[in-house]
């Protein structure tokens, strides 16, 4: 993480100068591409200066996080999409389902940040001693403010600490994948935060920095664009994870056959590729030998405004906005500086 490196003074990707503290905000669910249809609603985060980079694949919370505080893909932390299948354990979400084969100390395989500089790690109290709190925040004191106001509040105080904090804001994601990130109720939370980030900047010592990123982008889907898996194309499939924009499926048999059944049946819907191909093509780094078993052996990435599900009952059918696959729209994410780094 640039901004580390920015306090211990050393040379950064993103050209950071020293500083004596810094402040990440992960911004959770704010797309480059919606912050910039929305920028007269955000005029503080989008006059800032930066600009935008990829988050990295599949573009959902678990993964992008661990990217984030360990600085690897998913292929070297092992956090390989939203639900994942753990050998011997079944398919388990990995934001909630650890403990047993997913324990937090060994399934993130990567050392975080936090565990290398002082660190104060900020978010809902809910989260204090989750699992994967301790998996990707392993190191850093945290601290639970349960409003956004409660949460900034904490971080201008954690300022003057001079230590590395990670500052988390989930509420824009919430409104999204209730009710769309076009909605009123979402470009409210977005003008809410914006005023957030210029208060928090102007109350910033003047040897701090600020950094505001995000995990994933979104798009909304309505129900015209729901796909509903045929059952022959699922015989073959002995476990499914992912999320309906990208799905990761374990198969019992031939992958390529798999993989080239969805194709015929999705077309232009979605990409999709076998294991090999995705570790080939680089989709998540540099695939660990150890790491490799948790990847779906063939993966179904929505294109456009779809998402794909197995169950026609699915109660998720009802969310608005959804991420996790490869267009711009999902992997594209703000980082914008404020303080010392601006």
């Amino acid at each position: 993480m640039s901004s580390s490196l920015a306090m211990r003074g050393e040379p950064n990707a993103l050209g950071l100068p020293p500083v004596a503290g810094a402040i990440v905000l992960l911004v959770d669910g704010l797309g480059a591409a919606q912050l910039g249809q929305r920028a007269g609603h955000a005029r503080t985060l989008a006059g800032a200066p930066g600009g935008s980079i990829e988050a990295g694949f599949p573009s959902t919370t678990a993964t992008a996080l661990a990217s984030l505080t360990t600085g690897g893909l998913a292929g070297a932390h092992g956090i390989v999409g939203y639900d994942a299948f753990v050998p011997g354990a079944g398919v388990r979400n990995q934001l909630r389902d650890w403990g047993g084969a997913m324990d937090p100390v060994t399934w993130q395989r990567s050392p975080t940040i936090f565990e290398r500089v002082p660190a104060i790690a900020i978010g809902e109290p809910k989260h204090a001693a989750s699992g994967f709190t301790h998996a990707v925040l392993r190191g850093a004191d945290y601290r639970g403010g349960r409003s956004v106001a409660d949460r900034f509040a904490l971080a201008r105080d954690a300022a003057r600490e001079r230590s590395l904090v990670y500052l988390y804001v989930p509420e824009l994601d919430r409104a999204g994948h209730e009710l769309g990130w076009q909605s009123p109720e979402w470009t409210d939370e977005l003008e809410q935060l914006d005023g957030a980030v210029a208060e928090l900047a102007a109350a910033l010592p003047r040897d701090v920095g600020l950094i505001v990123t995000a995990d994933h982008g979104m798009v909304d889907v309505d129900p015209t664009g729901h796909l509903v898996v045929p059952h022959e194309l699922l015989e073959p499939v002995a476990h499914v994870a992912g999320e309906p924009r990208c799905l990761q499926l374990q198969v019992e048999g031939d992958a390529d056959a798999v993989a080239e059944a969805w194709r015929s049946w999705l077309g232009d819907a979605a990409w999709v590729a076998t294991r090999a191909e995705v570790a080939a093509a680089g989709w998540l780094g540099e695939v660990d030998a150890e790491v490799e078993p948790r990847l779906g052996h063939v993966f179904v990435a929505a294109r456009k405004r779809f998402a794909i599900y197995v169950d026609e009952a699915d109660p998720g059918r009802g969310m608005v906005g959804q991420h996790g696959s490869l267009t711009q729209d999902e992997l594209r994410v703000p980082l914008r500086r404020f303080g010392a780094f601006a």
